[in-house]
């Protein structure tokens, strides 16, 4: 024995801990964006990337023996978005007008907001299928497994949700091509 220490838990590389850690420094700004995109709302993003992350740590163990913890992280989120979504749908919603639309009705908002506006509109399966495809890169194959669902839905979803937000958009500056960028 050299007579040195080990390394305490806590900076093993094979502690979850530090996987977990090492997880979040790299995949939570694309879990933001997923986020915002799904929420419209940088307060809820925030609200469901931590409640992901949460549920993620709590089980990070078995997320970390799945063959992409990625996809399982995004699956939570999307569950989570899923049911947020269900329980608004439910409850009264107030109409509340932000500080600039009051001041001016008839301001122009930015091509962001106002495609995060039009993903709003959108039912959350094929907006969830939008913002996986366009906001997270990822082909249908992996969405359609990450849903539960068939590549072809996939591909239908894409496809509806397209021509909802080409007829939502009014502002010529708003093209949407298959290359949507955050």
């Amino acid at each position: 024995m050299d007579g040195a220490d080990p390394a305490p838990p806590h900076q093993r590389a094979d502690c979850p801990e530090v996987a977990f850690e090492d997880f979040v420094a790299r995949r939570s700004a694309a879990l933001f964006r997923g986020a915002y995109v799904l929420t419209g709302s940088r307060e809820a993003a925030e609200d469901l990337v931590q409640e992901t992350l949460e549920r993620a740590c709590r089980r990070w163990r078995k997320v970390a023996a799945t063959e992409s913890p990625e996809a399982y992280v995004r699956r939570i989120m999307v569950n989570l978005a899923n049911d947020r979504w269900r329980r608004f749908r439910r409850s009264p919603r107030l109409e509340v007008m932000d500080e600039a639309s009051a001041a001016d009705e008839y301001a122009r908002l930015d091509s962001r907001d106002q495609l995060v506006r039009a993903l709003l509109q959108l039912p959350m399966g094929m907006r969830t299928v939008v913002v996986l495809r366009y906001f997270h890169d990822m082909p249908d194959t992996e969405i359609a497994a990450d849903l539960g669902i068939s590549a072809t839905t996939v591909r239908s979803q894409l496809a509806r949700g397209l021509d909802k937000l080409r007829a939502q958009l009014p502002s010529p500056g708003l093209q949407l091509t298959e290359e949507v960028a955050p």
